[in-house]
């Protein structure tokens, strides 16, 4: 039996698809006869559960992020582990040197393409991908292993000569399934309200379909900081907001009832709420950029510019 500790930023009870990835892997190990500890910032240091949280601040979206890199280094060895797995590229170096003082590997799973999150604040592509590779090289020298859920979120790992473990995540066909009938001219789109996702597209080409006449209701199902001006934008169109759905029997629920999800975000690393939706038998409607388009089966969904 190994002890295996997980470390996660942006871990918080309305996170998507980065804590479900976390908590499917914890549960796998723990199947397979392994301790895990998950080590998490929070809004006070406190261990309950297998889980430990370090005080940290708030920051936008409803997350907090570890600051206190002593404190955080002095948590991972305290609980020794066996081996570590990073779920955030801001931690890698610290876990890095708990890893090396221990002997143990360390493997970060890359829920983020740098060059895609990072691109609103560059001038230029050319500082943009310089940047990127800088802090990839920075993170390939202290894992033993990188982990990526896509041929697109190992691309920029590739550009740089570092060679991954492409494993992509997968769906609870047992709450994920084709559920009754469809609600016609129903559009979901799950996700964080947050710039990066875009779900100003979704609410945009809502007007658009709307002004030509065209029947249509949208749910978004998420939160984030992006909320109140979408809600704004969204003036007396046919869009709900739901907010953060908890329970993923709703989600399931939510998406078997759609007529289409939408999936607007082009950095997507993985897609898993268009792949929750396909396993509900619903299409997909994502862009030609970003990951969620290599999950679409023939007949499944369509991927269009953004």
């Amino acid at each position: 039996m190994m002890h295996i500790v997980q470390v996660a930023n942006f871990y918080s009870p309305t996170s998507g698809g980065l804590r479900t990835a976390v908590d499917a892997l914890r549960a796998g190990y723990e199947a397979a006869g392994h301790q895990v500890t998950l080590v998490v910032p929070g809004a006070a240091d406190t261990e309950k559960g297998g889980t430990v949280s370090i005080a940290s601040p708030a920051v936008s979206g409803g997350y907090r992020v570890i600051t206190r890199v002593g404190r955080f280094v002095d948590v991972l060895a305290g609980l020794r582990p066996d081996a570590i797995e990073v779920s955030d590229k801001l931690l890698v170096g610290p876990a890095a040197r708990v890893a090396r003082r221990r002997g143990v590997r360390l493997v970060l799973v890359s829920h983020e393409r740098l060059d895609g999150i990072l691109a609103r604040r560059f001038p230029s592509r050319r500082l943009l991908v310089a940047a990127a590779d800088r802090w990839n090289r920075h993170l390939a020298d202290r894992a033993d292993d990188i982990v990526c859920a896509s041929a697109y979120s190992g691309e920029e790992f590739a550009r740089i000569g570092v060679d991954v473990r492409t494993v992509p995540l997968g769906v609870d066909l047992d709450t994920f399934r084709p559920a009754g009938p469809k609600v016609p001219a129903l559009v979901v789109c799950a996700g964080r309200l947050s710039a990066e996702k875009r779900p100003e597209i979704v609410v945009d080409a809502t007007r658009i379909l709307c002004e030509q006449g065209r029947a249509i209701r949208v749910v978004l199902a998420g939160t984030g900081p992006l909320l109140a001006p979408l809600r704004h934008r969204a003036v007396r169109l046919p869009v709900h907001f739901l907010g953060h759905v908890e329970r993923r029997t709703d989600m399931a629920a939510l998406l078997a009832e759609a007529a289409v999800v939408a999936a607007p975000c082009p950095v997507e690393t993985f897609g898993l709420a268009a792949l929750e939706a396909m396993a509900c038998g619903t299409p997909v409607v994502t862009t030609d950029r970003g990951a969620a388009q290599e999950l679409l089966a023939p007949g499944a969904g369509l991927a269009v510019a953004p």
